[in-house]
């Protein structure tokens, strides 16, 4: 089974880390199959990539704390490979803060044109409590990647033009994303931190844009897949960064 393509969307949340007895990883992965219909996380593979069922998938879940999260997940289909994991990240999301609790997962491209891909990152986002996450296809991923720099750490130009986003030790709370990506995961906390929504600035975000049940949102950039090689896409981007300056650390002296 090939788990990972280059053509796949990458999911990354963010959450406080987890607590004894924490429900969280559960709620994530019934979440996930909920949303995609048909979807049965009921494997984990070897050190060799072999498929290892899981008869009692819940209890194993429940029961493993993994690098501080839990094990690797994965269907059986070699058609629409998903993926999920997550692990407790020692660095704090921002100046000061404890470390953090991170959920990864991937999704197939057909999970655009299923129309599941919102509904997934919506999933993973309220069972982990998260403060925010993107779903983003690969391709865009390396790029958001190459924003974040430093004069010392991490020096360089951010490709495509995009603005220079700043090491979370100059992020003011963990409630503030690092970053954007084509379908944003943002909790009501998040929402309040970067100003979201204002009605006279966000209407066309708002378009895309739908409620949580734990009053957060899921915010859709541009309609299809997030593609730079597009430049309607780059520019939605650039606006959108322009619209929200303090994502990245931007407004932070």
């Amino acid at each position: 089974m090939t788990l990972v393509q280059r053509s796949d969307f990458r999911i990354t949340v963010n959450a406080p880390a987890l607590v004894d007895d924490d429900g969280r990883p559960l709620a994530i992965v019934h979440g996930m199959e909920s949303a995609f219909p048909g979807l049965s996380l009921g494997w984990t593979t070897s050190e060799k990539n072999d498929l290892i069922p899981l008869p009692h998938r819940d209890q194993w879940v429940a029961s493993n704390r993994t690098d501080g999260g839990f094990p690797f997940l994965c269907n059986d289909d070699d058609n629409q490979p998903v993926t999920v994991t997550g692990l407790e990240n020692p660095r704090g999301l921002a100046a000061g803060s404890p470390p953090h609790f991170e959920v990864h997962a991937s999704l197939p491209p057909q999970a655009a044109s299923l129309g599941v891909a919102a509904d997934v990152l919506a999933a993973i986002g309220e069972g982990a409590h998260g403060y925010w996450g993107h779903a983003t296809p690969f391709s865009a991923t390396v790029a958001i990647s190459r924003q974040t720099i430093d004069p010392v750490r991490k020096p360089g130009i951010p490709p495509w033009g995009l603005p220079a986003l700043r090491f979370p030790d100059y992020i003011r709370a963990p409630e503030i994303p690092h970053n954007l990506g084509w379908l944003n995961y943002w909790s009501a906390a998040a929402a309040k931190a970067i100003g979201f929504p204002d009605p006279a600035r966000d209407a066309e975000l708002l378009k895309r844009a739908r409620r949580t049940p734990s009053g957060g949102w899921v915010v859709q950039l541009t309609d299809a897949p997030l593609d730079l090689d597009n430049p309607t896409h780059l520019d939605v981007l650039k606006r959108a960064y322009e619209r929200f300056p303090v994502i990245g650390g931007r407004d932070s002296p």
